[in-house]
């Protein structure tokens, strides 16, 4: 993986950072997910980031939910200049659209909502029961015992710390694909509650659409041989419920319960360690056959 971001950026926080242009136009750079593309939730991340950067005044409104559009394969070599539409400011809801692009071309765009919190009606279900995360292997450790060739590329070890459960044996429903994950930032990440959700939506990218594939083929950090398939983001949607901190371990809880068309879906179950749910995250990505495997 070629090293494209500026130098003094290889946290989460420096991921997450943009260079403002103009009032509504902003400007950064981001790593590779795929080799060659730029990884699509740091792009959403700082699309949200640009978003965030034009809401307020006053009391400052959180965003509580995101939509966006992965269109072309960003190139990590170059940057992406991401202009912001004011859609609405009223007094409990502001809207902005993110369009981001590279060389005239757009690559992604993003609708987010953002809200001034309020008391009221809350329930929520029980969490799962899960092995905390100290009693779960650390994926970046098996990767880099599997693949240490790949390993060294990596960044994202850089921003996040990645523990994966060992799969159900069998499918909790037919059909279904299952994966649960503990996220939490590297570095601890201040107070400021629009860099935390940014954080959450980069995390959430990071193993969503594979879910999709594991039925398969053996997850990527626990395979020696190349993917069978294909895997690339096409939209993404987050909802926040309930504050929390992204440098403090969540739980994504991940499954697929469809794949078809050369399309599969996934949802996350995101939730905090002390059981209260964070957030739900929704995907849709291209699935189909690696060239090599046709």
């Amino acid at each position: 993986m070629r090293e494209t971001v500026p130098a003094g950026t290889r946290s989460l926080t420096g991921f997450l950072s943009l260079e403002r242009l103009d009032r509504d136009l902003f400007r950064g750079w981001c790593h590779e997910g795929l080799p060659l593309r730029a990884f699509g939730g740091q792009v959403a991340a700082q699309a949200l980031t640009a978003a965030g950067g034009t809401v307020g005044g006053g009391v400052q409104p959180d965003v509580h939910s995101l939509h966006g559009y992965f269109l072309r394969g960003g190139d990590p070599a170059r940057p992406i200049v991401y202009a912001v539409e004011r859609l609405r400011d009223g007094r409990t809801f502001s809207s902005r659209r993110v369009t981001a692009q590279q060389d005239g071309e757009v690559i992604f765009t993003l609708s987010a909502s953002f809200k001034s919190a309020e008391s009221g009606y809350d329930r929520q279900p029980a969490m799962p029961a899960t092995p905390d995360p100290d009693a779960v292997p650390d994926l970046f450790e098996l990767w880099a015992q599997t693949s240490p060739a790949d390993f060294e590329q990596l960044v994202f070890p850089d921003a996040l710390e990645v523990r994966r459960l060992p799969g159900p044996a069998e499918p909790t429903a037919p059909g279904l694909t299952e994966q649960k994950l503990w996220i939490r930032a590297t570095d601890p990440l201040g107070d400021d509650p629009l860099l935390h959700a940014c954080a959450l939506a980069y995390a959430s990218d990071l193993l969503l659409a594979p879910t999709t594939a594991l039925s398969l083929e053996r997850p990527r950090p626990l395979r020696e041989e190349p993917s069978s398939v294909f895997i690339t983001s096409l939209d993404h949607a987050i909802w926040y419920h309930r504050p929390f901190r992204a440098d403090e371990w969540l739980l994504f809880s991940q499954r697929s319960p469809s794949a078809a068309d050369g399309r599969g879906l996934a949802f996350a179950d995101v939730w905090g360690h002390d059981g209260r749910l964070i957030a739900h995250v929704v995907q849709e990505a291209v699935l189909r056959p690696a060239r090599s495997a046709r």
